[in-house]
């Protein structure tokens, strides 16, 4: 039911049109113009910036105040006191688990974590040298080829499995990338490490060694995937709701949030700041490039530094700031050229009236990039790791629109074409 109710007026209609108004739990009001359909008319929001699609109980995002919430609990608390593994419950239920639910739900995922022996043999079929989103987003497409027995949407607990097996497998699928684009054996999952620990050792073990789990690598890991797991109703998650909303499978539909992620507006942000640091090249050209970034003519931009829904600051940030100088001080890589270069550019940033006033901080695309810089992650593989934080806020809104009454997603247009004529003789 409405908490109040707006009135349009539009010119050449007799009478105003009420409109209902609803009041979330947080955040600014919205206003229903669904009624407007029945009187011929539409709204026009381009990039919907000002549209609300649906309804949600899983991230708040408040860009003004610098705020994001998982479930209530704000996101900074969640990096330095929780882990991966129970940001993963929480966005799936809505609550955090206790000590018992907990060690269930990582043994339920650590059960799904192999692929099908037959996947392997799908590698084959690309280039060495193709980009290892390509080969994720086709293999990820493919699993429902795979898994026939929980394909049913309206299932709640065939869309439990599905998030169990992709939460589960994107480690290992994101890994089998990186091995393949530089010619290593693909590494089977140890169940017996944590989830960020086992990735590690999925993309740098080798058949040769015991591959020996750093902990401060280990931590900042899962720390990139508590912060990039879900980020309210972004363009990935907003493609993954309107491909389930035709019905299609839940492999099919992350497949296609991982195809919308790969766009370099969006997840390949911090692909982005690496490929910047590689064009200013030296320490010495700084600030011209600096100098670049604040000539309005100037096409350059400086990467990683502001972020479109947070005005203020990037909650994400700070915790990620933190995590990057420990790895750093762990590798000992402070005067790794490129790291020289990130560093002296997040102190301009932080300290140049001409940032400071504009709020253009560093934000967690910049801070990640640096870390998964000095781990030694290539930077083709970045969003690939993204789309793999990811998959828990995808699939968690996945299976919230199916649990509830929907419908399929239609948007409308303002058509500006030619009107009807006829086919020339």
């Amino acid at each position: 039911m409405a908490d109040k109710k707006a009135r349009l007026t539009v010119d050449g209609l007799d009478e105003s049109i009420e409109l209902p108004v609803y009041s979330g739990t947080m955040g600014p009001d919205v206003i229903d113009v669904r009624p407007l359909t029945g009187k011929g008319l539409f709204t026009y929001d381009p990039g919907f910036v000002s549209t609300a699609a649906c309804d949600s109980g899983i991230t708040f995002i408040d860009g003004g105040k610098g705020v994001l919430l998982h479930g209530g609990y704000a996101i900074d608390e969640l990096a330095e006191k929780s882990d991966y593994m129970e940001v993963c419950y929480l966005l799936l239920n809505g609550e955090l688990p206790t000590p018992e639910q907990k060690e269930t739900f990582v043994n339920t995922v650590k059960n799904h974590t192999m692929v099908h022996e037959q996947i392997s043999h799908f590698f084959n079929g690309f280039r060495r040298d193709a980009h290892p989103m390509a080969i994720m987003c086709g293999v990820v497409g493919a699993l429902s080829a795979f898994y026939h027995d929980s394909l049913d949407i309206n299932d709640a607990h065939h869309r439990e499995v599905c998030a169990y097996r992709l939460i589960a497998k994107m480690p290992t699928i994101a890994a089998m990338c990186f091995k393949y684009s530089c010619g290593q054996p693909f590494m089977y999952p140890r169940n017996g490490l944590s989830y960020a620990g086992n990735f590690l050792q999925m993309m740098f073990g080798t058949p040769c060694e015991e591959y020996q789990v750093n902990p401060v690598l280990e931590r900042a890991m899962d720390r990139i995937f508590v912060l990039h797991a879900d980020h309210e109703q972004n363009a990935s998650t907003s493609t993954v709701r309107l491909a389930g909303s035709s019905g299609a499978n839940p492999f099919a539909c992350i497949a296609s949030g991982i195809a919308a992620l790969w766009g370099p507006a969006h997840g390949g942000a911090n692909e982005a700041v690496l490929t910047m640091l590689e064009e200013i090249g030296d320490e010495s050209n700084i600030e011209e490039f600096v100098a670049k970034a604040k000539d309005p003519e100037d096409p350059f931009r400086l990467m990683g530094f502001g972020h479109r829904v947070y005005r203020n600051f990037d909650p994400r940030a700070k915790v990620m700031k933190k995590t990057c100088d420990e790895v750093l001080a762990e590798l000992g890589v402070e005067d790794e050229p490129l790291l020289r270069i990130a560093k002296r550019l997040e102190q301009i940033a932080l300290e140049d009236e001409y940032f400071v006033e504009r709020k253009l901080y560093p934000n967690v695309d910049f801070y990640s990039g640096i870390i998964l810089k000095a781990i030694g992650i290539p930077t083709n593989m970045f969003t690939v790791i993204f789309a793999l934080s990811r998959t828990i806020g995808w699939i968690s809104h996945w299976n919230e629109f199916h649990s509830s009454p929907n419908k399929i997603g239609r948007p409308r247009q303002l058509y500006t074409g030619p009107t009807q004529r006829s086919y020339p003789k």
